[in-house]
């Protein structure tokens, strides 16, 4: 099942744009989306205003109700791009095609003096991934030596896990994380309500 035509959006739209541009496309269009992907958390720390908030898991599991709900001019957001670049696959696997994704990310439109929304600092996924990885590294090794050298393997088993998240450009331990509490926000929407907020926009 695919979404109707009607719903797809700007054709020719670049597949990633900068700050500057959005920044422009603020200014010029009427029918602009922009969707950030990221956790609750990280969307509560820093956000574009007048952003909607679609966690990517959640973007990932009613791919087509969300697609069916968004305008002819839809941006994707995170924290770098690699999340927002997840989103844009899955919608053009539906047929919202168009979708641009925006480079740098949130941090990086907030230093190009775009319009945002700051709240209680929060580690970004990137970082927490990277700290949970290393620890767990860390850890299978000290063990292996002290404990069973069997527990090494834990760490080739990390490593192997990152090598196939680079090559896929997915992150399973970035979405084991994004479910954690510490990334949940009181604020964070149902997928109903979520629905209900772009569905505003028709």
């Amino acid at each position: 099942m695919t979404i109707s035509a009607k719903t797809s959006t700007v054709e020719n739209a670049p597949p990633a744009i900068d700050a500057s541009t959005l920044k422009g496309w603020e200014e010029q269009h009427d029918d602009l989306m922009i969707i950030d992907v990221r956790s609750g958390a990280e969307f509560d720390s820093l956000h574009i205003r007048g952003s909607y908030h679609v966690p990517l898991a959640m973007l990932g599991e009613h791919t087509e109700e969300f697609a069916a709900k968004m305008g002819t001019r839809v941006v994707l957001v995170c924290q770098s791009g690699n999340r927002a670049e997840q989103a844009r696959k899955r919608l053009d696997s539906v047929g919202l095609v168009g979708a641009s994704v925006l480079s740098g990310g949130v941090p990086g439109y907030a230093a190009a003096g775009g319009d945002v929304v700051r709240g209680r600092s929060a580690w970004a996924m990137e970082r927490q991934v990277r700290m949970t990885a290393g620890s767990l590294v860390l850890a299978s090794i000290v063990a292996g030596r002290f404990v069973s050298p069997k527990l090494r393997l834990v760490a080739g088993g990390i490593g192997a896990g990152l090598t196939y998240s680079a090559t896929t450009n997915s992150c399973a331990m970035g979405n084991v994380l994004s479910r954690m509490p510490w990334n949940k926000s009181s604020n964070d929407p149902t997928a109903h309500q979520a629905l209900q907020s772009l569905g505003a926009r028709e």
